[in-house]
């Protein structure tokens, strides 16, 4: 039996929003919240920290602004979504461009479940409040006074998801994307 390119693409998607929500049950029920474990001294610890805003602890308006962040990453997933569905139709859109485009997806997805149940899950916050779960913290430099100087972010698996798929997409995928080359496809 041959598995459709969409089946193996659903597969994976959803693989990593269960590898994403795992890793933050772990760390949610088995941290406390600003505990560190140092895994690779100073290099690598995870770091136990929820982030109510966006990408590296932006805020974005209060109570009006944590809503309407929640509302854009639903339509933005769900654009995502219907984009790979009418690039899976085409055949002659590479496989890579699926996967990148699925990787962020799934990342988008991940971050999503957070803000929209944990608040409800772990009894602090209602539907569409909760605090994305982030514990990847990477502080490869540090100054004389051992302060950080280079990544200082703590992130998650989700995160992780949705830059390498951005960072694939640009570094292997973009003649997909130039606009030579979209003439090409749509003909």
């Amino acid at each position: 039996m041959k598995v459709s390119r969409a089946a193996k693409l659903i597969v994976l998607g959803v693989t990593l929003v269960v590898i994403d929500q795992l890793i933050k049950y772990m760390v949610k029920t088995g941290m406390s919240l600003g505990e560190q474990i140092f895994v690779l001294g100073d290099w690598f610890r995870l770091c136990f920290v929820e982030n109510e805003g966006m990408a590296f602890g932006m805020k974005f308006g209060g109570a009006v602004g944590k809503f309407l962040l929640s509302a854009l990453r639903i339509v933005l997933c769900g654009a995502l979504v219907w984009w790979i569905s009418s690039l899976n139709r085409k055949k002659d859109v590479p496989v890579g461009v699926l996967v990148g485009l699925t990787l962020i997806t799934a990342g988008a997805f991940g971050n999503i479940i957070d803000c929209l149940f944990y608040g409800m899950i772990w009894d602090y916050a209602p539907f569409m409040f909760g605090k994305v779960v982030d514990m990847f913290y990477f502080p490869l430099i540090h100054n004389a006074a051992g302060n950080v100087i280079f990544f200082s972010p703590v992130f998650n698996f989700a995160d992780s998801c949705v830059t390498v798929g951005a960072a694939y997409l640009i570094i292997f995928q973009w003649k997909f994307f130039s606009s030579d080359d979209k003439k090409q496809v749509g003909e």
